[in-house]
C-alpha cells in the first residue's frame, strides 16, 4: 500500500522532481548493495538537483551576437561531453542502456526542459510547498 502511495505522489509530483527522487532511490539501493555511504554522490546530485531548478536570472546587460554564439558554443560542447559519457556507458553496460531507457520518461523532460518550463517547474514546486504547508496547518 505504502508503495502505490509512493507512485502516486511521483506521479503528482514535477518532472524534476520525479527525476531526483528517482536518484535518490537508486543510490539508496546502490548503498545499500554495496554496504558502503556515497557521500560524494549523494553531495553531487543534490548539487545538481539544485542547479536544474535554478531560474535562470534576467540580465540586464545585452549580450551581442557573438558573446552568445560563444556561450552556446561552450553548451554545445559540454552536452557533447555528457552525450559522449552516457554513449560509451550505454555501450559498455547493457543495464545501464536498460535503466536509462526504462526511466527516460522521468529524466528526459528535465534535461531537455527550455528557460520557459524551467520556470513553470519552479512555479509548480513552490505552488505544491504552499499546498503543503496548508494542508499540515489544516490538519494539526
Amino acid at each position: 500500500m505504502q508503495i502505490h502511495s509512493a507512485e502516486k505522489s511521483m506521479a503528482e509530483a514535477t518532472p524534476d522532481a520525479q527525476l531526483f527522487q528517482l536518484l535518490s532511490n537508486l543510490l539508496q539501493q546502490v548503498e545499500a548493495l554495496t554496504n558502503q555511504e556515497e557521500v560524494e554522490l549523494r553531495s553531487k546530485i543534490e548539487a545538481l538537483g539544485l542547479e536544474v531548478t535554478k531560474v535562470p536570472s534576467r540580465s540586464t546587460q545585452q549580450l551581442d551576437e557573438l558573446e552568445i554564439a560563444k556561450e552556446l558554443d561552450k553548451l554545445s560542447a559540454k552536452l557533447d561531453d555528457v552525450d559522449e559519457m552516457i554513449s560509451s556507458t550505454m555501450a559498455a553496460d547493457p543495464q545501464v542502456q536498460s535503466l536509462l531507457s526504462g526511466t527516460a520518461n522521468v529524466w528526459l523532460p528535465v534535461i531537455t526542459a527550455n528557460t520557459e518550463e524551467r520556470l513553470n517547474f519552479a512555479a509548480s514546486i513552490g505552488k505544491n510547498d504552499t499546498q503543503t504547508e496548508e494542508e499540515t496547518s489544516i490538519t494539526n
